[in-house]
C-alpha cells in the first residue's frame, strides 16, 4: 500500500474519498475547516443541524462533495476533544478504514495527522494511520469456496497542514506500513489450520523470507537429526508423539555496519498444534490450539517488518517448532528429559510443553553472545486470568530490558505489564527426581513458567512475553491479532536509535 504525503490545500486533493475527523464539542480541525470553507460550510451545517453526530467511531459518507476535488466525503467522529487519547484516536481510525474498505475505491485522502493526541508526534499519528489501513484491508479467506470481494484500497494520502513535518510523516507512514504488513503476515500464519501450518511449513516460510530478502536474511534449519546431535532433547521430547518432525528455525539479519556487533535475539514458541499430549486438553475450543504458534508467528511478522524497514542492527530470529500429539512414543507425565543446557526436567504435565521447546532455544541463543534475548509465547492460561486480553505479560531478569519493552509497548500502543520474577516462586518448581519440574502448581502459573525459562537465560539480558491473552480473539470474531509485532518492532527500532546516539557521542 502507498502512503504519499500531501501538503496542498485539502479541498484540491483529487481522491475517491476524503476522510475527515471531527470532534463532538470543538472547532473544526485545520484540514476540516478548509474543506468546510470550500464546500460552503457543508461540514459545519451537518453538525449544527444534528445530521452528523461526532460520537467516537461514528462514520457518515456523503456520496457527493460539492466544491471539493474529491468524489466523496466521509466524516468520522472523534468524540469529546478532552478525551482524545491514544485509544480514541485508534478507534476512530479503525472505524474510518473499516468503512473505507467496504467502498469501491482504490485511493483515499485522510486528515488524521491534524488530530491532537497528547505527547504523540506527527510520525506516530502517520504510523498508526498506516497500521490501521493495513488492518482494515486484511482478509483470511484462503479456504472459502466463495470469496467476498477484496478491498480495492491501494493508496492512502496523508493530508498534512504543517508542510515542515512532511518528512516526519513519511517516515512514520513507512514504518507503519512495514509493521502493518508484518502484523498481517503474523495473523495469516496464526489463522492457518494445523494440518497446513506444520513445523515444516514454518521452515519453508523462513526459507522463502530468506530468498525474498536479497541476501539480507540468512536462514538455517535444524532438523530432528541435527537437534539430536546437538542434544536438544527437551525440544525433541515435545514432538515425539507427532508424525510431524520438529524443527529449530534460525534466521540471521545483519544490518549493523559491523558483523561483530552483538545481536538482539527474538525467540518464538512454535507449537503448531497443541493437544496437550498425554495430558490431553478438553475438547471444547481445542481448535484454537492452532494459535499456539502465535509466538513464532510474531517472530516471523517482526522479521518481515524488519526487512521492510532495514534498521542498522544485527538480529537473530529463532523459532522452536513442534506439534504436541499423543501416541505410543509421546512423552508421559513422570518422564525425565535432559535439556540442551544439561539440566534435567521431570515432566509432570505434558501440556506445559511450550517451556520445553523454548528452554533449548534459549540455550541455543547463547552461542550468538546476544545483547538481549526476548522470547514470545502463548505460554499460560494463567496470563489470561491475571491480565485478560488487553495486556501482554512481561517478565525479565533485567530491569532495564523490561523498561525498554514497556516503553516500546506504550509507543507502539501494543502494551505489556510487568510481573515479578522473584526467587521465592522458583521453589514451586522443585522436583524430588530431577533438577526441576516443568510446572509449579496453580498459584502464579505465569510467573513460575517464566521462572522455569529463567534457568536457561542466565548468560544474557532476557525477557519473556506471555501472549496467551493477546495473540488471538475467540468467539464470533475468532482470529489471530498479530500482536506483539508492533511492540517488538518498536523495541528493535529503539535499540537502533540508542546505538546511533552512542555512536554520535563517541
Amino acid at each position: 500500500m502507498e502512503f504519499p504525503v500531501q501538503t496542498a490545500n485539502p479541498a484540491k486533493a483529487e481522491s475517491a474519498c476524503l476522510v475527515v475527523p471531527v470532534f463532538k464539542d470543538s472547532d473544526l480541525l485545520p484540514a476540516a475547516a478548509k474543506l468546510d470553507d470550500a464546500s460552503e460550510r457543508l461540514i459545519g451545517q451537518l453538525i449544527e443541524r444534528g445530521d452528523f453526530d461526532a460520537k467516537l467511531g461514528n462514520v457518515q459518507l456523503l456520496p457527493f462533495a460539492p466544491g471539493l476535488s474529491a468524489d466523496r466525503l466521509m466524516l468520522v467522529g472523534l468524540g469529546e476533544r478532552g478525551k482524545c487519547q491514544e485509544r480514541a484516536f485508534i478507534k476512530a481510525l479503525d472505524a474510518a478504514f473499516t468503512a473505507v474498505a467496504g467502498l469501491p475505491v482504490e485511493d483515499v485522502a485522510v486528515a488524521f495527522t491534524d488530530v491532537p493526541v497528547p505527547e504523540r508526534s506527527i510520525a506516530w499519528k502517520a504510523r498508526m494511520t498506516a497500521e490501521a489501513a493495513q488492518r482494515a484491508v486484511y482478509r483470511f479467506d484462503e479456504f472459502k469456496s466463495e470469496k467476498a470481494p477484496r478491498p480495492r484500497l491501494g493508496k492512502v494520502a496523508l493530508l498534512l497542514s504543517d508542510s515542515e513535518a512532511a518528512g516526519e510523516a513519511r517516515e512514520g507512514a513507512r514504518i507503519g506500513n512495514a509493521v502493518g504488513q508484518g502484523v498481517a503476515y503474523t495473523r495469516t500464519l496464526g489463522n492457518l489450520p494445523g494440518n497446513v501450518c506444520t513445523p515444516s511449513y514454518l521452515a519453508d516460510q523462513a526459507e522463502q523470507l530468506g530468498r525474498e530478502s536479497g541476501g539480507t536474511l540468512a536462514v538455517e534449519i535444524l532438523d530432528e537429526a541435527a537437534l539430536e546431535e546437538l542434544g536438544a532433547h527437551s525440544l525433541l521430547s515435545v514432538g515425539r508423539g507427532s508424525e510431524q518432525p520438529s524443527q529449530l528455525i534460525v534466521m540471521k539479519y545483519q544490518g549493523a555496519d559491523s558483523a561483530d556487533e552483538a545481536p538482539h535475539v527474538l525467540v518464538g514458541k512454535g507449537i503448531t498444534f497443541d493437544t496437550g499430549g498425554i495430558s490431553l486438553k478438553p475438547g471444547e475450543a481445542m481448535d484454537e490450539m492452532k494459535f499456539d504458534m502465535c509466538g513464532a508467528a510474531s517472530v516471523f511478522g517482526t522479521a518481515k517488518a524488519v526487512l521492510g524497514i532495514r534498521p542498522k542492527l544485527n538480529l537473530v530470529f529463532i523459532v522452536a517448532a513442534a506439534e504436541n500429539m499423543p501416541d505410543g512414543r509421546a512423552t508421559k507425565p513422570g518422564d525425565i528429559i535432559k535439556t540442551l543446557k544439561g539440566l534435567t526436567v521431570e515432566v509432570l504435565n505434558t501440556d506445559a510443553e511450550g517451556r520445553l521447546v523454548l528452554c533449548d532455544a534459549l540455550t541455543y541463543a547463547e552461542r550468538f553472545e546476544p545483547a538481549s534475548v526476548v522470547d514470545i509465547a502463548t505460554l499460560t492460561g494463567a496470563a489470561i486470568i491475571a491480565l485478560g486480553h488487553h495486556a501482554t505479560g512481561l517478565l525479565s531478569n533485567d530491569d532495564d530490558l523490561a523498561l525498554d519493552l514497556l516503553d516500546a509497548g506504550e509507543a507502539a500502543w501494543d502494551r505489556a505489564w510487568h510481573l515479578p520474577l522473584w526467587d521465592e516462586y522458583k521453589e514451586q518448581l522443585d522436583s524430588n527426581f530431577a533438577d526441576m519440574a516443568n510446572i509449579g502448581g496453580r498459584p502464579a502459573g505465569t510467573i513460575t513458567a517464566a521462572c522455569f525459562l529463567s534457568r536457561f537465560a542466565d548468560k544474557f539480558p532476557w525477557a519473556h512475553l506471555d501472549i496467551a491473552g493477546t495473540a488471538w480473539t475467540s468467539g464470533k470474531q475468532k482470529g489471530a491479532s498479530g500482536r506483539p509485532v508492533g511492540l517488538l518492532t518498536q523495541y528493535l527500532l529503539d535499540r537502533e536509535e540508542e546505538a546511533r546516539q552512542v555512536e554520535n557521542e563517541s
